[in-house]
C-alpha cells in the first residue's frame, strides 16, 4: 500500500514527459501558423545590408555576353558609382528568374536606374542561352561561380534584387521574383524617394 502515491507520481511523471514533444509541436505550429496567417509578405526579409553601404562589386565579365554589339562590361564598383542601380541576381537554372526576367527588362527600361546583373553559379553558355532567349536586361553583368559575392551581399536565395543609392547605399531588398505587388508597394516607392532625394 505504501508504494500506490510512489507509482501513481511515477506514472504521471513519465505521461508529462510523453506530452512534452506533442506540446512543443503544438506551440510551434501555433506560431508558425500565426506568421502564415499575419497576411504579411513573407518574400520581403529584413535585411542588415540596408541603410548601410553595398558591398564591393569586383566580378568578372559574362564572357561572350554583348551590349549594343559590344563586349559586356564587367561588374565593378566604376560601373554603378553615382547612379541608382537595381543589382539582380539570377541564373539559367533559375526558374523564378525566367518568369521575372520580362519584369528585369521593362524595370531597364526606366530612365531613373540602371540595371546590372550578379550571375550567380551558373554555366557561361547556359547563361548566354538564356539571356539570347529572353533577352538581356543589363548594363552590365558580374559572374559570381562560387557564390562569394552572393554571401557578401547576404543572397538568401535566387532570384534576389538590390535597389542601391547613387552613394552606394543598399535602399531595398527584394528575395523572389517581383510581382505586381512587390512592385507597387516595394520598388516603386524606393525608386521615386530615391529620384526624389537626387
Amino acid at each position: 500500500m505504501s508504494d500506490l502515491p510512489e507509482n501513481r507520481a511515477t506514472t504521471k511523471g513519465r505521461l508529462a514527459l510523453a506530452l512534452l514533444p506533442l506540446t512543443v509541436f503544438a506551440c510551434l505550429a501555433a506560431v508558425f501558423w500565426s506568421q502564415l496567417d499575419s497576411g504579411r509578405d513573407i518574400s520581403e526579409i529584413p535585411s542588415a545590408l540596408i541603410g548601410t553601404k553595398a558591398p564591393s562589386l569586383a566580378l568578372p565579365a559574362l564572357e561572350g555576353a554583348t551590349l549594343k554589339d559590344a563586349p559586356m562590361p564587367a561588374l565593378t564598383d566604376a560601373a554603378v558609382k553615382r547612379k541608382l542601380t537595381l543589382v539582380n541576381v539570377w541564373a539559367s537554372w533559375c526558374v523564378p528568374c525566367r518568369a521575372e526576367n520580362p519584369v528585369i527588362l521593362a524595370l531597364a527600361k526606366d530612365p531613373r536606374l540602371q540595371v546590372v546583373g550578379i550571375n550567380y553559379k551558373d554555366q557561361t553558355d547556359n547563361a548566354l542561352r538564356f539571356l539570347g532567349e529572353l533577352g538581356n536586361p543589363f548594363s552590365a553583368i558580374g559572374v559570381d561561380p562560387r557564390g562569394r559575392a552572393a554571401i557578401d551581399w547576404g543572397v538568401y536565395g535566387i532570384p534576389e534584387s538590390y535597389l542601391v543609392a547613387p552613394d552606394g547605399t543598399i535602399l531595398y531588398k527584394r528575395v523572389g521574383p517581383f510581382d505586381d505587388r512587390s512592385l507597387r508597394e516595394g520598388l516603386m516607392p524606393a525608386i521615386e524617394k530615391a529620384s526624389a532625394g537626387s
